[in-house]
């Protein structure tokens, strides 16, 4: 199982991507599955691919121009970041009359923290956000190990769930150690770390920055400019909050939660499947694990929470095809209406909400509000076609 190779959703990204644009760049965590993907379309060993974390790649780039410009058809560079002197390169050479070449580059950083990228290649680069392995990829009857492991291929394939937990804790380990102090992080590696475990306890909850500075001994703006830089390289989510013009006071700070369960339930220190059905961060968990395969499929213009001091609430908003899906995840045997639902349909002029829970039958909750199962795929247009 260890050796198994998923087909990714994302390769038809990737291709319609490289046909609109002369730059693509794959971007998602360390470890995500990005290189496995690349190499179907150019392999290792070849010319056209250079991996700058191999000494040999990284030589052959001393002189870029000199090495890039004589390649056609398609070149990858793995793990960018690490050269973003490239980008100016890039776009020299992407502007090349008859485009000879384009480029597909992959970084475990967001855009955020490649900025050379934007700037030298404003209107020539198209990104492409690969996450860890996804029910859709998998199959809905791996959908339980897939929560619990989470989508990092060898966390998942992995032959016990205690190798899978020694993997996990590694590569916690080698985000701290190295990935952080790539872009400049100079806290010691145990403050890291106690920030980290801090987090997973404010999984799918608001952030108290002021808690964390004062428990770490550190400023709420450095607190603040981690939760950023951990942001940027995959390892969290900051959910920002919606606010509409309401006579309402509305929840204007931001929900936090672990990008992939498997390394949240290693930081709270589950390993099995029966550790985590009885633990009292079950309803955080699967909440957490259901909005990012939510995003993951959706791929929504724009996402934000929204909640009232009053306690109407909603999970996700989600902006896409010029419309509001607001969508609840319920881990109940049959979602009822609720008067939070009432409340987010009507003052968030929603077109339609989608309750996701665990079971395998799809049904009206109520006019505009319609229970999904967990495992089917979620899209905009299924979501709005319930809705009418």
């Amino acid at each position: 199982m260890g050796s198994e190779l998923v087909p990714r959703a994302a390769a038809l990204l990737i291709e319609a991507a490289l046909g609109r644009s002369p730059v693509a760049a794959l971007i998602g965590a360390r470890q995500c599955g990005k290189t496995t993907l690349a190499r179907q379309f150019v392999a290792a060993g070849s010319p056209n691919y250079f991996d700058l974390e191999d000494p040999l790649s990284l030589a052959r780039l001393d002189e870029p121009m000199t090495a890039l410009g004589p390649l056609s058809g398609l070149v990858v560079i793995d793990e960018v970041q690490r050269r973003p002197d490239l980008f100016g390169v890039l776009r020299v050479l992407a502007d090349r009359e008859g485009t000879p070449a384009r480029f597909l580059v992959l970084g475990s950083a967001g855009p955020e923290l490649l900025r050379q990228s934007a700037e030298s290649l404003a209107g020539r680069i198209e990104y492409t956000e690969l996450s860890g392995l996804q029910v859709a990829e998998l199959g809905a009857e791996r959908m339980e190990t897939l929560w619990q492991r989470g989508g990092f291929p060898r966390s998942l394939l992995a032959d016990s769930d205690a190798d899978s937990l020694i993997w996990r804790k590694s590569y916690l380990q080698t985000f701290v150690e190295r990935d952080l102090p790539q872009f400049g992080a100079g806290l010691a590696a145990p403050t890291i770390h106690r920030m980290m475990l801090m987090l997973a306890h404010y999984h799918g909850q608001i952030v108290n920055l002021r808690a964390l500075a004062t428990t770490l001994s550190i400023s709420e703006t450095t607190v603040r400019r981690y939760l950023d830089l951990m942001e940027h390289l995959f390892l969290i989510r900051q959910l920002r909050p919606w606010h509409e013009n309401l006579r309402k006071r509305q929840v204007k700070r931001t929900k936090l939660y672990f990008r992939d369960s498997g390394l949240f339930h290693h930081l709270i220190g589950v390993g099995t499947m029966d550790e985590l059905l009885t633990d009292p961060r079950l309803g955080a968990s699967w909440e957490g694990f259901v909005l990012e395969k939510t995003l993951a499929e959706a791929r929504p213009d724009q996402a934000y929470f929204w909640a009232t001091h009053a306690g109407a609430e909603l999970d996700l908003l989600l902006f896409a095809k010029g419309r509001r899906i607001g969508v609840e995840i319920k881990r109940v045997d049959a979602p009822r209406r609720t008067p939070s639902m009432t409340a987010a349909l009507r003052d968030l002029s929603l077109d339609v909400l989608c309750v996701i829970y665990p079971g395998d039958l799809r049904y009206r909750i109520g006019d505009q509000i319609t229970a999904v199962p967990a495992a089917e795929p979620f899209s905009a247009e299924a979501a709005l076609g319930t809705g009418r």
